[in-house]
Parts: structure tokens; sequence; C-alpha cells
């Protein structure tokens, strides 16, 4: 040991080629008998490593160099990763692993078994006689212990054996850029075989030599890292805290690599510094183990102190694979639920079952209904044929069909125009705006698109991690995503499924199949789907995120060809939404009004005949329900009170159809009308989000019954609406338009600007007669009215009063103030001569309130 301990002299290092002492003797295993004895020798060499012992001399974990002998460790013979077999009980891989790579090895690649890489790693002029090797499975490597000539010391050889490999370097199978290295074993290892694994951490005891001789000296770094930076780099050395009172003294050196950690362990266990390298008085003996570092918690640790890097990449990873998994999933349900593809009502089995019970079983009030409407179609033929003609045209624009609630937009569109057409999607608006809340809202737009798996319960959850992120880190991570986000994602994937619909008609043997998809949709529209919107504003809300989204998807259809778009809406001022997305196109317009009293006749007639029983006479000739009724004579005056709208007319015919006769019929629909509009509009206080007011209904409502028709602009001029007190209802246009979007009354327009105003419904015209005959009523609404306009003509004269006082308070009356004083003196007595007729009339309302019921 002793030996090993010298440094090394330069000058009297010897060479390789000019030694040949490496021999072999009894009981003694050599370089040149391994590779010129035979199989006789080969043996020998394979019974004397099983022999070897891999815990030490005598199992007590210590193997002792004496004089003229050494140690060297050699590193990078196994495979570090093997090294979890040793944790398996009941397999020692330790003993049994060199045995199994010997026979593998001998029987293909010889060269490459870990002994043959030893052999290859010691040159064969080395002046020494190899003694005894002991493997070390978990450590990756080897102890060779060597005995030597007197006149070399084991330094110089180490050294020696070290140029060579740096010079030749030996390369295992597992591993090809990294060589075989080696050193010489300066302290008295320890060979355990406990579990106990290498690691990047090597933990550094100071302790004495000699028992009971005292606390040992603390090494200092710098003297650490002198020790053991030939062994490799160093990365970082920690030293104990001085306040710690754990001994023995310690300190941690971390090596940047696990090999270089394990060849300073085997080399420099039980290593002795002595007084003059720091070592104390008595010196210092190093005792090293490895310290596990846990390298899971290292990185949970980064990923916690790092929030604004790992939370915004893990939110894009996220929306990536979403993206690569859901997206096609869903655009697969999107096309199946345009193009009915598992829909078992087009299943021609559960169609002839269907047509089979049709035999049996009577779908009466279906045929009434489409037996009535066939009357509302041949009129509207010419309506028809332009939406035909529109859906076959190239013209990359809106088509719009505008009509009042119950003017038959829907079934005109969806049951004539686009009857037969496969690839028909229709998206209803009005519960996707009426859903409460974001979920519901993404919810119902998913449904309507049939875009699914949609999970839209993780908006909330999202939304709390990125609130608690901003809370944390002081920026949004970007898990959560707003409601234009969501919407966008469901509209864009429902762009993919349309888009892929519409080329699936594409055949390769097209004479313009090599065009562009672009081009081939644009050359061909009657391939393109057709996406109905209906109840588009239905609120009016013209500012709603669901519409503004709506609006620009569809644009974006129809400027990329991929769809025909067909909005249907009750809003006469849809023009201001879609504008914002196709500002520079002209939209195809169809309004649908009220059908003409002909037409209404005949719908009702044909209503009542749509269920044709025997005649009760029993005569030869069957009269129709309508032939047998004497009372359809009231019919025409009737029809005149109702107008032509398809409710309406429904609900009267259904009335008849009881045994009513017309007149009750519609005097019951008009006193039911006229309780609606008492509810809604008359009789409701404390709607907040009305915005219009009560006094301004009325208005309406009692002007309408004496005019059928009013001017807009002159309704905007009257006190009511220009003046009105009520904060919600300041605003003239704007209480119009809610007005009517609550269906209270029309307006019609000429050239694109409102011109008049009419009832919302032709029998609301009767009901407003009727409501104006209630005097009672009548007397308090009109008072409600003339309250108003005598607070604000009262604010009127105040204003006057305080300019005439503040003109009047001029020390000097200027010859110019007499005009203006003049004009305030007669507004004051004109808006007093209107208070004093209002407080007139008021008082005569009064009393009809006061004297009856």
């Amino acid at each position: 040991m002793q030996a090993s301990r010298r440094l090394v002299n330069q000058t009297s290092r010897l060479s390789l080629k000019n030694s040949s002492r490496f021999i072999c003797h009894a009981g003694v295993t050599s370089r040149v008998g391994l590779r010129s004895l035979g199989k006789e020798n080969a043996a020998r060499w394979r019974g004397k490593r099983r022999e070897s012992t891999e815990i030490g001399d005598d199992s007590t974990g210590h193997i002792k160099a004496n004089v003229n002998e050494g140690i060297l460790f050699f590193d990078n013979l196994f495979p570090l990763n093997l090294t979890w077999a040793l944790r398996i009980p009941t397999w020692h891989m330790e003993k049994g692993l060199p045995d199994i790579l010997w026979k593998f090895n001998h029987k293909a690649l010889a060269s490459y078994e870990p002994m043959a890489i030893l052999q290859r790693a010691i040159p064969e002029s080395a002046p020494i006689k190899v003694t005894e090797i002991l493997p070390r499975l978990k450590d990756g490597g080897a102890f060779v212990k060597f005995s030597h000539a007197g006149e070399i010391t084991a330094q110089e050889i180490a050294d020696l054996i070290a140029g060579y490999l740096k010079e030749n370097p030996v390369k295992p199978w597992f591993s090809p850029w990294r060589r075989v290295r080696t050193n010489l074993v300066m302290g008295r290892p320890w060979l355990e075989d406990l579990y106990r694994f290498p690691s990047w951490r090597m933990k550094v005891e100071f302790v004495s030599p000699t028992p009971g001789a005292g606390e040992a000296a603390e090494l200092s770094q710098e003297t650490l890292y002198s020790l053991f930076r030939k062994y490799g780099k160093i990365a970082e050395m920690s030293s104990q805290p001085s306040d710690s009172k754990t001994l023995p003294k310690f300190a941690y050196v971390d090596f940047a690599r696990i090999r270089h950690a394990i060849m300073a362990r085997n080399c420099m266990h039980g290593f002795r510094v002595l007084e003059e390298a720091g070592g104390g008085k008595t010196g210092t003996e190093l005792r090293l183990s490895f310290e596990a570092k846990h390298r899971t918690h290292f990185f949970w640790d980064w990923l916690v102190n790092h929030p604004r890097v790992v939370i915004p990449i893990v939110a894009a990873a996220a929306a990536l694979l979403a993206a690569a998994i859901f997206d096609p999933i869903r655009t697969f349900f999107i096309k199946s639920h345009i193009d009915h593809a598992f829909n078992f009502k087009d299943n021609r089995i559960y169609k002839w079952f269907r047509s089979q019970a049709t035999e049996f079983l009577t779908f009466r009030s279906r045929r009434n209904e489409e037996a009535s409407l066939n009357a509302i179609w041949d009129d509207r033929k010419s309506t028809i044929d332009q939406l035909h003609t529109w859906l076959i045209e190239t013209a990359d624009t809106f088509i719009i069909v505008q009509g009042p609630r119950g003017s038959g937009k829907k079934e005109l569109v969806i049951d004539q125009a686009l009857k037969g057409r496969p690839n028909t999607l229709l998206i209803d608006c009005k519960p996707i705006q009426e859903a409460r809340g974001d979920g519901a809202t993404i919810a119902s737009a998913a449904a309507a698109v049939g875009y699914r798996p949609v999970f839209s319960w993780m908006n909330s959850i999202s939304s709390l991690v990125d609130l608690a992120a901003q809370g944390t880190i002081g920026v949004k991570s970007g898990f959560s995503e707003t409601l234009d986000q969501q919407l966008s994602k469901i509209w864009q994937n429902t762009s993919t499924a349309l888009k892929q619909i519409a080329l699936q008609n594409r055949k390769k043997n097209d004479p313009d199949a090599n065009l562009a998809d672009d081009d081939w949709l644009e050359a061909h529209p009657e391939c393109r789907p057709v996406v109905v919107i209906d109840n588009f504003l239905h609120k009016n809300e013209e500012s709603s995120v669901v519409y503004d989204k709506m609006s620009e998807w569809a644009a974006s259809l129809t400027t990329s060809n991929v769809a025909h778009v067909i909005f249907l809406t009750n809003d006469i001022s849809y023009s201001k939404s879609l504008t914002k997305a196709l500002p520079d196109r002209v939209f195809r317009q169809i309004a649908l009004g009220d059908i003409s009293p002909e037409v209404a006749k005949k719908f009702v007639i044909t209503h009542l005949d749509s269920d044709n029983p025997p005649s009760a006479t029993g005569d030869a000739e069957k009269l129709t329900p309508s032939q047998r009724r004497s009372d359809l004579n009231e019919l025409d005056e009737c029809i005149e009170v109702l107008g032509g709208r398809l409710t309406d007319l429904e609900f009267f015919a259904r009335r008849l159809k009881t045994g009513q006769t017309p007149n009750r019929a519609v005097t019951e629909i008009i006193d039911q009308s006229s309780s609606e509009i008492l509810k809604m509009f008359l009789l409701t206080t404390g709607k907040s989000d009305a915005k219009y007011s009560t006094e301004q209904a009325w208005f309406l409502i009692k002007a309408l019954a004496a005019n059928g028709t009013l001017r807009y602009n002159e309704v905007l001029l009257s006190n009511t609406f220009s003046s009105s007190l009520s904060a919600s209802a300041s605003n003239a246009e704007t209480a119009l338009e809610s007005l009517s979007a609550a269906e209270l009354i029309s307006i019609k327009t000429t050239k694109g600007r409102p011109q008049t105003i009419k009832a919302g419904k032709p029998v609301y015209q009767a009901a407003f007669k009727l409501l104006t005959e209630d005097r009672v009523l009548k007397s308090r609404l009109d008072l409600a009215i003339l309250t108003e306009l005598t607070k604000i003509e009262t604010k009127s004269i105040d204003k006057y009063e305080t300019e005439l006082n503040m003109l009047g308070s001029l020390p000097k009356q200027p010859r110019e103030v007499a005009p203006r004083v003049s004009f305030l003196l007669s507004k004051l007595e004109a808006s007093q001569a209107k208070i004093q007729a209002w407080e007139k009339e008021m008082g005569t309302l009064k009393a009809v309130l006061l004297n009856e019921y």
C-alpha cells in the first residue's frame, strides 16, 4: 500500500515496448498465457476468474495490496443500465451475469465479452502480473490486482496503462462513444454487495484513521477539488453547514458524469490525507458513499419554480394534443350529423316498416298540415323558384329570408326550397343565445352542428387554473379559453367538415379533376352544402358574441365557396350585423309578409277539408266539411280581421274544426291577443331589461287603433318618445326597435330606411281597438301619459324661468336681449297653456277612474 501512494517520477517512466514481464506461473493468470497457450490456459483464466471473490478477501469487503502490489480500477466494462436487475432477490446478477456473458460471447461475439475487453485494455508489454480480478457489475467496471517488480512503482504502471488506453482507446459494444479508463486505487476500497447504487453525488465523510484519536480535520473545498478533479469534471461541491453538529463531518461532491463519480469512489475510499496536505495532526481518512439524487424531484422542482415558462408550454402542448386527437373525431361526427350517415330514419328498412305502418296508423295531423300548406306554397312558388336559382349560382353572398314570426320562413326554405337536397345543416340560434353561461352556450352550439366530444365543463376548471396562475405569476397561463375562442373552434371544425362533404362528389375522371379545391368548388355550386341559420337576431342583440361569430363564420363559408348560407330572421335591421362580416357584398333578400286574403281563405278551407269523413246523411254524394257548414259566409269578414299571418290562420282553422263559428273564433282570438298585450306591454312594471316605457307602448296602441298606419318620423318627434323621462326608454329609435322585436308593432322600410309603423300582427289591430274601448284602462293609461307630459313641460318651464331670471338680473338691459325675452315668454305661455289643458283633461280621467270599475 505504501508503494501505491508514491508520487510518480515522470523521468523514470518506462516504455511499454521494452517490457515483457507479463508472464504466467502457477496460480497466476497471465496475459501472454491467455492469448498464446490455447484452450487449457483459457480455461485456467476462466477458472481463476470464477474463484475471484466479488466481495473482497474472505468476504470482508476489502482487498489488500501488499509490497510490490497494486490495484487498478477499470470502468465501462459493464452497462450501468443493468443495475436494476440487481434488485431482484431471486437472481444474483453479480455472479450470474459474467458467466452468461461468457457463454454468449464465446459463441458469437467473444471479443465483446467484458473479460475480453479487460484483456485488450491491459497491454501485453505491461510489466505486471495479474493476480486477481474482481468484477463490479453495479459499478460497471472491475478491480484488477497485480504484482510488479520493485524498481517501478504502481503509480508509474497505472500511468503507463492509462496512456496506452488514451492512445489506443478500447470501446465496448454497449458504449461506442466512451472508452475504457483506468486509475490506480489510492485508498482501501470497500466492495460491499448492498442495494446501494451509483449516483452523480458522492458524500465524503472525514474520520480519524485511529479510533479514539479525536475528531478528524474537515477538508476545505480546495483540497477536495485537488483530490477528486483528476477523476472527472466536478459540477458542484458543498460543505456541511457550519452550525451543524452532525458527526462525522462531511461534504458533498457532485460529478458531471456518473462514471466519474464511480471511479472516484472506488479509487479514493479509505484514502488517508496527511498533515502536510491539510489532514490535521493525526491525518484524515476519507469515507466515500453515493448519495441518491432524486432526479424526479429535481425535474418537478424545476417545473414548479419556473411557472412562467412551464404553464404556457403545457397549455400549448395540451392544445396541440387536443387538436391532433379530438379534432378529426369531431370533424367525423359533424360530417355524420350533416349527411345523416347514422340516422336510422334514413335507413331503407326503417322506411319500409314506416310505409307498411301507414296502412294501420293514420298520421292525421301531419297530413292536415301538409294539405293546408300546399295552398300557400302554390302562392309562393315564385319565391321557391328564386331560391332554387340562387343555390345553383356561383355568387359568394348571403341569402336572407326576412319576415315576421309565423310567416312560414322555415317551412318555405326547409320543406320546399331544400326538399330532397342532401347535406343540409340547420342551426337554430335561439337555444344558443338563450343558454345561460358559457358552458351551456358552448354545449348548445356544439349540439347544433354535431360537434362531439365537447368538454364544456372543462372551461370552468381551466378558468380557475388560469385565475390561480394569474395570482401566482402575474399573467394569464393560457389554459382557459374565452367563449369567442370556443365558438371559433366549433365553427372551424364545421367548416372543415363542410368542405370535405362538398369535395366528396369530386371524381378522378371528371374533366376538371385537375383543378384546385377552391377552383373546383367555385365551378360546382350545386355540390356545396347548404347552411340554414334560423332565428338570427331573434332578440335584436347586435353586439352578441354568438351573432358576431356566426356572421364571420358564414362570411368565410361563402367567400371560400364551401357552402351556401341562408339566414332566417324576423329582424328588419339584420343588415347592421351582416354588413360587418361582408361589407363589400350585396345581400340577396326575400321578404315574406302576410298572405293575401284569397290565399288565406283557401288555406282555412283546405285545413277544414283535410280530414274528410263520410257524410252523416248517407247520400251518394259526399260533402266536404266546408260544404256542410252554413256559417262560412262569415269567413271573408273574419279573415279581413285576422290578416294573412299563418299562425293566426291555423289557430283560427283549428277553432272552426272544434265547432265554433267564425265570428266567435275571431272574437276569442282578439280577446286573447288583447290579454297578451295588456300583460306583456301595459301592466308589467319593473322590467329592468325593457328598452321602452309603458307610456310609449300605450301611445302606439292608441295611435294605431285610430289610424292603421303611422309615420315613423312623426312618432320619433312626439313628446312621449323624444322626451321620455324613463332612463331605459330615452332613445326613441331603440324603443321602437325593441317594440318591433317584441312584435307589438312592425316597421316597414323603403329603400333601406324605416317609413311606416303598423301593428305587429293583423289581429293586433283589432286588439288595439278593443283595448281603447275599455274606458277605465284608457283613462288610467292616458292619465299616465298626461302626467309624464306635464312633467316634461314643467321641466321646460323651469328652464325658461331660470334663463329669464338670469336675463333680468343684468344691471342694464341691452336692446338685443328683447327678442330672446319675448321668445322665452311665448314658450312659457304655450307650455303653461298645455299644462292647464292637460290638468283639465286629467281631472276628467280621474273622475272616470273614481266612478267606474
